[in-house]
Order: C-alpha cells, then sequence, then structure tokens
C-alpha cells in the first residue's frame, strides 16, 4: 500500500518541477509514514508539512526534494544537515549516497532520529548541539542543507564550506523565508541565489533540555 502511495506521491513532485532522478528515487523509496506521529500516519503521503514532537514539523516532500536537489549532490558528498528533526530528509540524502553529518538541537528528536535511522540501514553521524554553529571540528563540507528558518546565514556555517560547495538555506522573517543557495567561490567570496518562498520552523541557537 504504502509503496503505491509514494509512486503517486513521486508523481506529484515531478509534475511540480522536481527533475533529479536521484532525488525522485529517494522520495519513492524512503517510508515517510514511519518518521511521523501516528496520528497523521494516514497523510503520510500526502504532499504537505505535518507536526512532528517539540512543536516541530516533518517537511512537505516537495520542500524535501527541493532542498536536496538543489544541493546538486554527487555520490559521497559530504553534507552537513542542520536540524535533524525526525530524520527524514537525512534519510534522503543517505539514499542519494552522500555522507551525512546532521546535527539537533532538541534532545527529544535527536533520540528518535539516532535509534529509527539505523534500524532502516541509513547511518548517517549524529551531534546534539547549536546548528549555527555547525561542526567545526569535521569540515569542511561539500554541502550544508538548513532545514528550519534562519533570520540570517551564520557566519560558521558559511566558514564550513568548501571552495565549490553549496549551501541551502532558508532564510527570512517567521511566516516567510527565501530559499538561499549560497555557493563558496574562494576563501573569502561567496555568490548568493534566491529560489523562491518557503515556510520553516524557526532556527533556534542554545540546546534545549
Amino acid at each position: 500500500m504504502h509503496q503505491g502511495m509514494r509512486r503517486k506521491l513521486v508523481d506529484e513532485i515531478r509534475k511540480k518541477g522536481i527533475t533529479d532522478e536521484k532525488v525522485l528515487e529517494a522520495i519513492g523509496s524512503v517510508p515517510r509514514h514511519l518518521f511521523m506521529d501516528n496520528s497523521f500516519i494516514q497523510y503520510a503521503y500526502v504532499d504537505k508539512a505535518f507536526p512532528i514532537a517539540v512543536g516541530q514539523t516533518i517537511s512537505q516532500p516537495y520542500t524535501v526534494a527541493f532542498q536536496s536537489q538543489s544541493l546538486e549532490l554527487k555520490k559521497f558528498d559530504k553534507v552537513l544537515e542542520v536540524g535533524t528533526g525526525s530524520g527524514y530528509q537525512a534519510a534522503v540524502l543517505c539514499r542519494m549516497g552522500a555522507s551525512v553529518y546532521t546535527i539537533e538541537r532538541q534532545k527529544i528528536l535527536f533520540d528518535f532520529a539516532r535509534n529509527l535511522l539505523p534500524s532502516l540501514g541509513f547511518r548517517p553521524h549524529f551531534f546534539y548541539g547549536d546548528g549555527y554553529l555547525g561542526l567545526p571540528t569535521y569540515g569542511p563540507f561539500d554541502k550544508i542543507i538548513v532545514t528550519a528558518g534562519a533570520t540570517y546565514i551564520p557566519e560558521p556555517l558559511k566558514e564550513q564550506l568548501k571552495i565549490g560547495g553549496i549551501m541551502v538555506i532558508p532564510v527570512g522573517k517567521v511566516h516567510l523565508q527565501i530559499m538561499k543557495i549560497i555557493t563558496r567561490i574562494s576563501s573569502t567570496e561567496y555568490t548568493e541565489e534566491d529560489k523562491g518562498g518557503f515556510v520553516f520552523v524557526p532556527l533556534l541557537s542554545g540546546l534545549s533540555d
């Protein structure tokens, strides 16, 4: 049943402009229903965001696909994900062949994802920490993806990007962010491209208990 629903979801996001076959294959393979609260499972393959624990959300599949496609992933790319959440985006990136380093500030979500993903055969490196700071001791990264709305582009994340690397980050106010594609072109220079409006939960600093 779930497989057929995933196929329909893939068709839907393809119609919305997702063309990267690796992204579409990953969305068609990762069992999104396992990442969701039981009360929303019947909607797991609807192209919408839904609430998860501690006031967070599991992103809309189109948004996950859009961010994943914007990374221009190559197999074995070293990717920093800021905001593990339920772990769904990390699973998609792992399925695409990336080496994923994912950081989460909410202990409940960190524990949930750390238990779930390995049981599904996905083995990213999990970190409990402040996403605004990134993971300087593990960088630099080929790609960085931020899965919560930032009010500004954190300098530590830019510094952890390899030259030639890409960061995908939603930046803006609480109810609307602009998806920005940052490319590092030298040790001191970056380009910035706007890719339309999205809505994410806020990217917060510090740690939860």
